[in-house]
Formats: structure tokens, sequence, C-alpha cells
């Protein structure tokens, strides 16, 4: 599997996203369960939404919504559908909540047991990017922890996905609503040991 992963939206290397994006087969699924929160504004979301779907279609990619709510509890059903899919682009938000729909769906796992598949491209940003970490709790300084938008979920799920073995931490020193708080975020990595790298907006994580 490639990775293509982004401090903010699609960020500066487009030139090699393109290139990933030829070594993929079939259209992509758009993941925008991080912005499943009850303080989601209806029209802002829509059009975060279509801004993002676009901004793939731009660059020549079928893409269609892949709402994970539709597969909770299908993990099966789930599966079969990413194995059609060249890649998905998981939109930035809520970690936590992001991370909730991934186990409710079992994406946690079908992500884990594709990552042999060399026509497959994660492309994420934000959130999309912070889940693959070892752990999520330096991110309950920006986003609500407690935040549980699904019944299926009781508890804060602090587990990442371990994909990557550091915290990644997006919008750092960057023209974001997010920066200053990310600052913290960074301290509490410092102050409890933990591994991490900051990203600038624009920055670009690739991973072949």
């Amino acid at each position: 599997m490639k990775y293509y992963l982004s401090s903010y939206r699609l960020g500066n290397e487009i030139e090699k996203l393109k290139s990933l994006l030829k070594q993929t087969s079939g259209k992509f699924g758009y993941i925008p369960n991080a912005l499943d929160s009850a303080k989601s504004d209806t029209d802002r979301l829509k059009n975060h939404i279509e801004k993002d779907m676009n901004s793939l279609k731009e660059l020549g990619v079928e893409i269609e919504l892949l709402d994970l709510k539709d597969y909770f509890g299908k993990e099966s059903e789930l599966k079969d559908k990413l194995a059609k899919l060249g890649g998905v682009y998981v939109s930035g938000g809520n970690t936590f909540i992001l991370r909730q729909a991934m186990q409710i769906s079992g994406f946690d796992k079908a992500l884990v047991e594709m990552s042999d598949r060399e026509d497959f491209v994660y492309c994420a940003y934000s959130a999309g990017v912070c889940v693959l970490g070892p752990t999520l709790r330096a991110y309950a300084i920006v986003d609500d922890s407690t935040e549980m938008p699904y019944s299926e979920i009781k508890e804060t799920i602090w587990e990442g996905l371990g994909i990557l073995d550091f915290i990644f931490e997006p919008h750092y020193r960057s023209d974001h609503p997010e920066s200053e708080t990310v600052e913290k975020e960074v301290q509490f990595c410092i102050d409890n040991k933990l591994l991490f790298k900051t990203y600038k907006d624009g920055e670009v994580l690739i991973i072949e």
C-alpha cells in the first residue's frame, strides 16, 4: 500500500500524488467520518465534502462517497467494497470520531490486512493521518475525546492503528486555527517522551 499523508488537504506534492494515482486500479472512496460531529454545520459540512472530492476529481480521479456508517456491523461488505477500489481519501476533523467509525465498521482491520496491496493508495490529511499512529492521547488537547456520536461506542478509543510508529502532528506553526493548540500537543509529547514529528500545512509524508 502507498500512503500520501498531508497536514492539510492535498498539500504541496501534487505531482508525486499524480504518480501514485497512476499505480492504482479503480475509483477512490472518500471517507468523511471525522466530520461526524453533532456540532457540524450542515451547509459547511456539505461544502467541505464537495471541496475535498472535487480536489481529486480535478486530478482525473473517479471518486465516490464512502461513509463508514453504512458499513457498521458489515465488515465483510466493507472488505469487498475496498477490494474494488484503488484507494481512499480520508478527511480531517475529529481524530477520535474517525477512530470510532473505523472500529465499528472494521475499516481498521481491513486496512492492515490490505497492507501488501501495491495498487492501493491511502490518501489522507490531519485526522485521517493522526489515526495511523500508535496512540491518540496527545490529540485530546485539540480534539474532543469525549464526543461519541455513535451508539456502539461508550468509551474513548485511545489506541491508534499503529501503521506509523510516531505521532503525526499536523498544522504545526501554520496559518491554521488549531496551530496554537498544536504547540501544546507537541509539548505533551515531549513531556511524556512520545515519539512525534511535526508537519506544517503544505507538507506531506509519502510512504511507498
